[in-house]
């Protein structure tokens, strides 16, 4: 499918030192989208060491042993501002959200989750990977639309938030580091009593041997272009401030 904006602003602002920033951040650029004092916003950054929790896992009773669980393994631990279950972002790991203005975001919720997976699967494909989307049986945080390699292992998940007047729909991409992030996920998975199989983690590395962060980056961008003009773009130091002060809703509990 094509993406209906023409023109997209493109920001590569990280935080990787506060990992909370990224889902407050997300809600910010939201919010500015659905008010209309920010265009459609593309963010490709690079997250630090995070277990990303969902808002099922924090209604859990294991849900404050498994963020001892992910800090223990060397993991800082958020909620994140999509669904879904727990997932683990390195330094190994792309994030790209995708944040567009609709006044009736619910009519095309199948398909902004079409479009995010088809960039992952085609700038997958495009540097070798035999990418595919569809849900690995056994894969943590599963998904209809999570992009797999070879329908074996599982390298990107997507998820999506929506509020009045716009969308945000994101996925994380596991560049390298898979054996990382099943070793954070085993008892992470195990204190929330969530059923998964550890061989279903895995990453482009794993594919396609030495793979740098620059090469998969360059493949979403070329990706994106191809549907809208991407206009590069600073966040301003208010947007970050905001962003800044509203950390606290996302950390996850001591």
């Amino acid at each position: 499918m094509k993406n209906m904006q023409s023109e997209l602003l493109l920001l590569r602002d990280a935080f990787p030192e506060e990992p909370a920033m990224g889902p407050s951040l997300s809600r910010v650029l939201l919010d500015q989208v659905a008010a209309g004092s920010r265009g459609p916003t593309v963010r490709l950054s690079r997250p630090g060491r995070v277990v990303a929790f969902g808002r099922r896992d924090t209604t859990s009773p294991g849900y404050r042993e498994a963020v001892a669980a992910a800090r223990a393994g060397g993991f800082e631990a958020m909620e994140r501002i999509a669904g879904g279950r727990a997932a683990a972002y390195t330094e190994g790991t792309l994030s790209l959200t995708m944040t567009f203005a609709d006044p009736t975001p619910a009519k095309r919720t199948n398909q902004r989750f079409e479009y995010a997976a088809s960039v992952a699967r085609e700038a997958l494909a495009g540097i070798g990977v035999d990418s595919r989307v569809g849900e690995v049986e056994g894969e943590y945080c599963p998904g209809a639309f999570s992009v797999n390699s070879g329908g074996r292992t599982k390298l990107v998940g997507i998820g999506q938030r929506m509020i009045r007047g716009a969308a945000h729909v994101g996925f994380v991409i596991a560049v390298r580091d898979a054996a990382l992030i099943r070793r954070v996920l085993e008892p992470v998975y195990s204190s929330l009593g969530l059923d998964w199989n550890p061989s279903t983690v895995g990453s482009v590395e794993d594919e396609i041997g030495d793979v740098g962060l620059e090469t998969v980056e360059d493949a979403l961008l070329r990706r994106i272009s191809e549907d809208s003009r991407l206009v590069v773009t600073e966040l301003d130091a208010d947007t970050i401030a905001e962003a800044r002060s509203g950390t606290g809703r996302f950390r996850s509990p001591a």
